[in-house]
Parts: C-alpha cells; sequence; structure tokens
C-alpha cells in the first residue's frame, strides 16, 4: 500500500505548488489590466496607468465643434527602449504558459490515478461486503486476515475522498489557468508588451494614424514656429540635409551635402538615428556639382542647381543616375541673385503639400522673387507668380501649402516676416517668430510629410515643428 500512498502524495504537492503559485501571481496582475473608456467624441485608449509609465492614444476622430482630434502622449523614456512593465508582463505570460503545460502533464497524471483511486474504492467496497457477509463461513484465521487488511486500508478513505475533491480542483485550475492566459494577451495586445521589432510595427501603425489626422486637417496658416531641436553638429558652416517627403512613414533615411558649391557628394544614411551618429551611410557622386542648398529630395530624385548654370537636375539615387535636366528660363544663377547670405543661393528647390516648386528671381522681375510650380517629371514650369518681395533682402524661405513664408534675416533675431498665397495671387505681412539658435541660417525647407522644418544653421542640423491653423467644415456645411 505504500507505493500507491507515495502517488497520491506527488500528485497532491504538485496541485499545492500550482495553487500557491496562483494565489501569489493573481494579485500582482491587478496593476496591469488595460482600460478603454470614451472621452467625448474620441475613443481613449489607456494602456499604462500614466503616460510616464506608458503610452495614451487618443484615436483620430471629429468633435461637435468640427475640430480634428489627432493626439499621443508619448512616455518620457524611449519608445526603442524595453519598457520594465512590458517584460513583467511577457515573465507573467511565460510562467502561466509553462504552468499550464504542467497542469497538461498533471491531468494527464490524474486521469491514471483516478483510475487507481476508483479501483481502490471497489476493492474497500468488495471488502467491506466480504466483512459483512462472512457470517461464520471463514475460519478465524482468514476473518483475522480481512480485518487486518481493512483495518491497513481504512486511513486510506479519507485521503481517497479528499484526492477527489482535489481532483476537481484540477479541473477548475485548468479553467483559471486558461482564462489567465486570454486576459493576459488581452492586455499584452493592448500595452503592446512586445519585443523591439513589435514595438516598431506599432510606432510604424501609430505614425501612419498621425499622417493621416494630419492629411484631415489639410492646409493652414503658419502661426508658429517651435524652439529649435538640435539633431547634429556636422560640416562645414553651410550645407543641406533632408528626408524625402514622399516616402512612406517607414522609409527615414536622410541625405547630407556639406558646402554651398562645386560639390558632388551626396550622404545617404539608412535612418535618422544612423545620421547622429554618423554610421550605415552609402555615398552618391554627382555627375554635375551642385550651386547653393536649396536642393531638395521629392520621391526617390534629388533635384538641385547645377553649378554655374541655371540647369535643374534630378538625380535618381536608385539608379543613380540624372533623369532629367532642364533651364529655367531667365533665372539668375552664379549669386547674381542669392538671398542675404549669399552662397550661389540663387535656385531654391522645394516640396509642400501640392507638389515641387522653385523659387529664384529673375531680370525681368527686378530682382523679385519668382514662386514656379515644376512638373517633377519633366521640369517644364507649370505656373509661376512673381511676389514682388527682394530676393536679396531674404533671409531663406519656404513653402507650406501653396503659401511661401519669407525670413527677414538670416542672422540672429530673424523672423518669419512676408508671406505670398499662391491660390489667390496675393500677399500680407507677418510676424511669427523664429529662434535662430547658432546664428546663421544657410538652408531652411519644409517637410510636409513630417510637418517640420529642416534647417541647416553654422554647422549644426537643426529641426522646427510648426503650428498651422486650420478651419475644418463640419459634416453639413455648405
Amino acid at each position: 500500500m505504500s507505493v500507491p500512498l507515495l502517488k497520491i502524495g506527488a500528485v497532491l504537492s504538485t496541485m499545492a505548488m500550482v495553487t500557491n503559485w496562483m494565489s501569489q501571481t493573481l494579485p500582482s496582475l491587478v496593476g496591469l489590466n488595460g482600460t478603454v473608456s470614451r472621452a467625448g467624441a474620441s475613443e481613449k485608449i489607456t494602456l499604462f496607468q500614466s503616460p510616464e509609465e506608458g503610452w495614451q492614444l487618443y484615436t483620430s476622430a471629429q468633435a461637435p465643434d468640427g475640430k480634428c482630434i489627432c493626439t499621443a502622449v508619448i512616455p518620457a523614456q524611449s519608445t526603442c527602449a524595453r519598457d520594465g512593465r512590458s517584460r513583467e508582463l511577457r515573465q507573467l505570460m511565460e510562467k502561466v504558459q509553462n504552468v499550464s503545460q504542467s497542469m497538461e502533464v498533471l491531468e494527464l497524471r490524474t486521469y491514471r490515478d483516478l483510475q487507481y483511486v476508483r479501483s481502490m474504492e471497489t476493492l474497500m467496497r468488495n471488502l467491506d461486503a466480504r466483512l459483512r457477509a462472512a457470517d461464520g463461513s471463514l475460519s478465524a484465521k482468514s476473518f483475522q486476515e480481512l480485518k487486518d487488511r481493512m483495518t491497513e486500508l481504512l486511513p486510506l478513505s479519507s485521503v481517497l475522498e479528499q484526492y477527489k475533491a482535489d481532483t476537481r480542483t484540477i479541473v477548475r485550475l485548468r479553467e483559471e489557468v486558461r482564462n489567465l492566459s486570454g486576459s493576459l494577451a488581452a492586455i499584452q495586445e493592448e500595452m503592446g508588451a512586445y519585443g523591439y521589432e513589435d514595438l516598431q510595427q506599432r510606432v510604424m501603425a501609430l505614425e501612419a494614424r498621425l499622417h493621416a489626422c494630419a492629411q484631415k486637417l489639410g492646409c493652414g496658416k503658419l502661426t508658429g514656429v517651435s524652439n529649435p531641436i538640435t539633431i547634429r553638429a556636422m560640416g562645414s558652416r553651410f550645407g543641406s540635409w533632408m528626408t524625402d517627403t514622399m516616402a512612406p512613414s517607414a522609409d527615414s533615411r536622410v541625405w547630407y551635402m556639406d558646402g554651398y558649391y562645386k560639390g558632388r557628394r551626396v550622404l545617404e544614411f539608412r535612418t535618422l538615428g544612423d545620421f547622429i551618429k554618423g554610421q550605415n551611410f552609402i555615398q552618391h557622386l554627382l555627375p554635375q556639382p551642385w550651386a547653393g542648398t536649396g536642393h531638395v529630395v521629392y520621391n526617390g530624385s534629388l533635384f538641385y542647381n547645377k553649378y554655374q548654370s541655371n540647369v535643374v537636375v534630378k538625380y535618381h539615387f536608385r539608379s543613380r543616375s540624372v533623369l532629367v535636366q532642364r533651364s529655367l528660363p531667365g533665372a539668375g544663377y552664379n549669386n547674381t541673385f542669392p538671398y542675404s547670405w549669399g552662397g550661389f543661393s540663387d535656385m531654391d528647390f522645394m516640396v509642400d503639400e501640392s507638389g515641387l516648386w522653385a523659387v529664384y528671381t529673375t531680370n525681368q522681375n527686378a530682382g523679385n522673387i519668382v514662386v514656379s510650380r515644376l512638373d517633377p517629371h519633366t521640369l517644364e514650369v507649370m505656373r509661376s507668380w512673381d511676389t514682388g518681395y527682394p530676393k536679396r533682402s531674404a533671409g531663406e524661405a519656404f513653402m507650406i501649402c501653396g503659401v511661401l513664408y519669407v525670413t527677414n534675416s538670416h542672422l540672429a533675431g530673424a523672423k518669419v516676416y512676408f508671406a505670398y498665397f499662391t491660390n489667390t495671387s496675393s500677399y500680407e505681412y507677418t510676424d511669427v517668430p523664429f529662434h535662430n539658435q547658432y546664428s546663421h541660417i544657410s538652408m531652411l525647407d519644409y517637410n510636409p510629410r513630417e510637418r517640420a522644418l529642416y534647417t541647416w544653421n553654422n554647422g549644426h542640423q537643426v529641426l522646427y515643428n510648426v503650428t498651422l491653423f486650420h478651419v475644418i467644415s463640419t459634416a453639413g456645411d455648405p
């Protein structure tokens, strides 16, 4: 009888371990529950207890007053780092999976032992029946043997009853573990408790949602420029850096061009992080040197002014070849009509929400800024506007939503001073502060994909966020 008792004891010990784990682990899960609630016209998904611990996302929606809601509160720590709560959740899920596997093994063993328990119950009932039916038919010796055997089995009766109760507990625990696994999976889905690669996918999805919201907002009027964000200090006093304004959000390549004339070397960094670290780049050697710093990357091609000419060159990065080049009729070059800082900045190429632009001037326009829409495939001028603003008085310029914004200086104390609206062929003087941190701007371009200004400021690569004023029509408005 010692062997069966040992088997039952092993099973009961395993059950005690599982029960103990459940009692200790379940309370620790209380702080990990995701919540979903309604906040006005938008759906709020709170993934952690506070923004310091994790993300809070407000889905794109339209409030009753017609405003587009598009907000993301991101934790202070790097989103690329493995979050401690995420690691805790992954560890808990691994534990639950391990316990689930142990429960399967335990259930198999329990099933076999339960068969033994039932056979033992049958044996005890048979012995009890034989004792009751003996009625003196057994010899004194046989009767004593049966009585001794029954006495030996008697303590097992209570153990068997407890074993049957614990078997029912195992079934209930198995169901609880299954439910717990499902709950943890749901929490993981909301928390984003994944590895770096999965987190990247979630960041990209969020980026796409934010860009979709930006597209819903449409175009607006510039009302503010943020404080500068210095990305890197690299290169000489003059130069340009940019990303592809037409690339998908997953493509974060950065192009870097040091100097303002005779240059041919373009560095292509794989990501902004690589650009910051100065690693993982390839080099393109242009067939013709550039002039100025007004280059732009648009849909996989670099558009730049060929040195000592008014020729626009379209260089395709993938094929490493010039796809097309064309002269801008009458455009000044070779420091004939530069910005106030000089640097062969006669021709400045830009991209906004509506396409490719060239900013330059001609003798016919008496040195005033001309804005031309260009066909990105043929480089032909589609339409031109004479802004009436003298180019030599401009520090730099950029296009947002078909509006040319001009700064009054490239030095400290600059501000966005002039705006020309191509849709109405009208202009106005503005007063938007612009913090020129390093006191000498030689490149300033707007990126419609990121809604940010890229700047080369005295050897520093700097970003500015912009604030646009929007008027959103509600459904049913005329």
